[in-house]
């Protein structure tokens, strides 16, 4: 028989049920399909990686853990019987913790303990199916998942300055327009961590909790919810609501740290410019929201998020083209090179994609420039873009033209 194509290998991570009962069954097993599973589950990984600078990490199961993840890979206990009754029975979580058993944890390369209970087995194959590895995506992982996301953290300290008095601090950085940068994974997992340059201390952490509907979103943020007028094919329903409140942190620059980091990287740097070390810099992010259309899938169809965007500040006087330009060679070459290219206005937010997973493309929204995000095997798709200060995305497993359908068809309650 042949093997089922990727689009239904991407449709049994998203709604079994609509998967022939033959193909679940081909599927469930042949070691070459449930291999190529996992595969295009670390596809989507990637393609949703780019996103999370709007929504942090852990604010839904399924979508926001789908980080940039290793490629899993299958030994002969991994094809067992618990994937074998989820791909078969054609659900979209087991029916008891043996069903998310140590099989399937090792076939999405997970690392994460089997549920001890029904309930938990429901949420524990939503992270197996949506996490990927955690492995050799550690660094990465670890950025996006930072008090100040990666947005709001290194790029800021690769962008520039501008000028523009916040009591006694100077706003160093706003969002104005947004610009893809994009490398080989394997440059971006180096990426070093904010806090491998000094120290990153929480001043409003992170807050992500559910609401229960678009009036409640709207009140917690100040921001108005974006309303999908039509639906797309194969988006039914109506959403949920995630929110979170607006997030800051302080970072104090380190030379010795730096240093340390930079030679790990193979690097020397030159004594840092006076008045760098130890000077505060102040990152704000927030707040935000994020309507799902899930259905029950573990990973949701489609997904509409709104947050205000970042922007530092600094009471230290040191310009951020200083920093700027004495953190650059610590980064990959080719990433240093693009954000280099940025205008020294403090304006541009770099919105990192994979090379081998993403593909990106100019576009508007309602006359707005936007960014067009496209994962190279077709099946995801997400447009960002930015306005007066509020970022905007459309993200599902959706064709390009559909996100954009959904973009320039929003109106806002």
């Amino acid at each position: 028989m042949r093997h089922p194509t990727d689009g239904t290998l991407r449709r049994l991570l998203d709604e079994p049920a609509g998967v022939a009962d033959t193909d679940r069954a081909h599927v469930a097993g042949c070691r070459v399909c449930l291999t190529g599973l996992a595969a295009v589950e670390a596809d989507a990984s990637f393609a949703s990686g780019a996103l999370d600078f709007v929504v942090p990490t852990d604010v839904d199961a399924g979508w926001l853990r789908l980080l940039a993840a290793g490629e899993p890979t299958l030994t002969s206990s991994e094809a067992d019987a618990g994937l074998r009754r989820l791909v078969a029975g054609g659900e979209s979580s087991p029916a008891s913790a043996s069903e998310a058993d140590a099989g399937l944890q090792r076939l999405v390369a997970s690392g994460e303990p089997s549920p001890a209970s029904a309930s938990e087995a429901d949420a524990g194959l939503r992270r197996l199916v949506a996490a990927g590895g955690r492995g050799r995506a550690g660094r990465w992982r670890g950025l996006l998942s930072r008090p100040v996301v990666a947005v709001a953290g290194v790029a800021v300290l690769l962008t520039g300055a501008s000028a523009a008095a916040a009591g006694d601090w100077l706003q160093i950085f706003r969002t104005e327009q947004i610009a893809p940068v994009t490398a080989p994974e394997a440059d971006l997992i180096t990426m070093p961590e904010l806090d491998a340059f000094g120290e990153l201390v929480p001043v409003e952490p992170i807050d992500i909790h559910a609401v229960a509907d678009a009036a409640a979103a709207s009140q917690a943020t100040g921001l108005a919810v974006p309303v999908v007028r039509e639906l797309p094919k194969g988006v039914n329903g109506p959403p949920t609501y995630q929110v979170g409140a607006r997030a800051s942190a302080l970072f104090t620059f380190s030379a010795a740290k730096t240093a340390q980091t930079a030679a790990a990287a193979g690097v020397t740097l030159p004594p840092p410019p006076p008045g760098l070390d130890g000077s505060k810099f102040r990152l704000v992010a927030g707040p935000g929201l994020v309507a799902m259309w899930s259905q029950g899938r573990p990973v949701p169809a489609m997904i509409v998020a709104r947050a205000v965007a970042p922007t530092a500040y600094t009471s230290s006087g040191v310009p951020f083209e200083t920093a700027r330009d004495y953190l650059l060679p610590v980064l990959p070459s080719n990433v240093a090179a693009q954000l280099r290219g940025f205008s020294g206005d403090g304006t541009t937010l770099p919105l990192f994609t994979s090379l081998e997973h993403m593909k990106s493309s100019a576009t508007d929204v309602g006359g707005v420039p936007a960014t067009l995000l496209s994962s190279r095997d077709s099946t995801m798709s997400a447009v960002v873009w930015l306005d007066n200060g509020i970022v905007t995305a459309v993200a599902g497993s959706l064709s390009a033209d559909e996100v954009l359908a959904v973009a320039r068809g929003l109106g806002s309650r």
